[in-house]
């Protein structure tokens, strides 16, 4: 009996042994557990949250609103134009595509870049005349109405040493505004443009 009594206490001592053991390897298990756990809790599951939540920050962002500027009356508009036009040729009421030579500003700001496409109108026409003047100026795709000053083109000299004489005379009475010719106009009312930023 004394022997039986002494093997149940030797396989309690040993199963409680074992409790011990299996009960710091869980513990060990928790806390590698943990541990692996705690760098899931530093990059937080959130974090593509905000990156949703960013998206519509970042389109806010793009369009910019556009501000009203106002080219004052009496603002010169220089252009070079596009193509040559003549007494002889043209009519009043013909349009002639041209480029604007120097940038406008309003307080520091470009307002209608260099090279912006802008429209003209011939006004005038006569024997010895020819009147033109801008209508529209094309920024970022828009065409904005302009009303300036007319101006006139210079009277063609004819060539002295033309042999055709009567070509010679002919020419005297054509008024050209050759192509690439660099004019400039008055604003005769203000025009409002739309300013990015």
């Amino acid at each position: 009996m004394f022997k039986s009594q002494l093997h149940r206490n030797v396989w309690l001592a040993l199963a409680a042994a074992l409790f011990t053991v299996a009960g710091c390897s869980n513990k060990g298990t928790d806390q590698a557990s943990n541990t692996a756990k705690k760098p899931d809790i530093t990059k937080p599951a959130a974090a593509a949250k905000p990156a949703v939540v960013a998206k519509p920050v970042v389109e806010a962002k793009a369009p910019e609103p556009a501000k009203m500027v106002t080219v004052p009356k009496g603002t010169a508009i220089s252009a070079t134009v596009g193509q040559t036009l003549a007494t002889n040729k043209n009519k009043v009421g013909d349009t002639f595509a041209a480029s604007l030579t120097t940038p406008i500003k309003i307080e520091g700001k470009i307002v209608i870049p260099k090279g912006a496409h802008v429209t003209g109108r011939i006004v005038k026409v006569k024997k010895h005349e020819l009147k033109v003047t801008l209508a529209s100026v094309e920024i970022h795709g828009k065409s904005y109405q302009l009303d300036t000053n007319s101006i006139a083109g210079p009277k063609s000299q004819a060539k002295n040493d033309s042999k055709d004489t009567g070509k010679a005379k002919a020419n005297k009475d054509v008024t050209l505004l050759a192509a690439k010719s660099q004019l400039t106009f008055k604003l005769a009312k203000p025009v409002t443009i739309p300013v990015k930023g």
